[in-house]
């Protein structure tokens, strides 16, 4: 056995374990199932993983990190508030694509994971993760870029659903790659479906 195959093992059984959560959810998920993918015993897993919740608590920290730090580059580098709506869009199609099935896995288990200590961190996370995209809306507000006459937490969320939920139907294709899907995103949330009228 070579140096690299437990790290291998270690990347299959989490990306293993990540598909069951999302499809079956945390608590309906056993560890004989994930072993069961893997092909490996039960017992075998415990070589790599203390717990099933260690597994969950390592897709959902490593997604939320990731998450987080490309919407730091974004408000680092972007000014006008409309240009950075579209890049929080897009780097969160960005970062589900980088971590399958992180985000459906947060969506569906936040609430049951939120009871157990060691996921305490997910709520600190969801509220970075909101004043974020609620300063970006409030700044356009406040500069006349976007509509003042809308509850900024509403389109918030209104828009974060449109977009992490979209990782249950969108794939990107040449055609129609994410950078496209950002742009349509945004513009049908800032511009509507309307045809602008002549």
């Amino acid at each position: 056995m070579t140096a690299r195959e437990p790290l291998d093992r270690r990347a299959r059984i989490l990306a293993s374990a990540a598909a069951l959560f999302a499809s079956k959810g945390v608590a309906a998920t056993t560890v004989r199932e994930i072993a069961g993918e893997v092909g490996i015993l039960s017992g075998s897993l415990y070589h790599h993983f203390a717990s099933k919740e260690a597994m969950v608590d390592e897709i959902l920290s490593s997604y939320l990190d990731d998450l987080r730090a490309r919407y730091a580059e974004v408000l680092a580098r972007d000014t006008d508030p409309r240009v950075r709506l579209r890049n929080l869009v897009l780097v969160s199609l960005q970062t589900v694509e980088a971590h399958p099935y992180a985000a459906e896995i947060y969506q569906n288990d936040v609430h049951y994971l939120r009871q157990f200590d060691r996921f305490g961190y997910l709520t600190t996370a969801g509220n970075d993760v909101q004043r974020t995209w609620l300063d970006v809306i409030n700044t356009g507000i406040a500069q006349g870029a976007f509509r003042a006459d809308l509850d900024p937490t509403i389109f918030y969320r209104l828009m974060r659903d449109a977009v992490w939920l979209s990782v249950r139907w969108f794939k990107p294709t040449p055609e129609y790659p994410v950078t496209r899907f950002a742009d349509d995103c945004t513009s049908i949330f800032l511009d509507g479906l309307a045809a602008p009228r002549r």
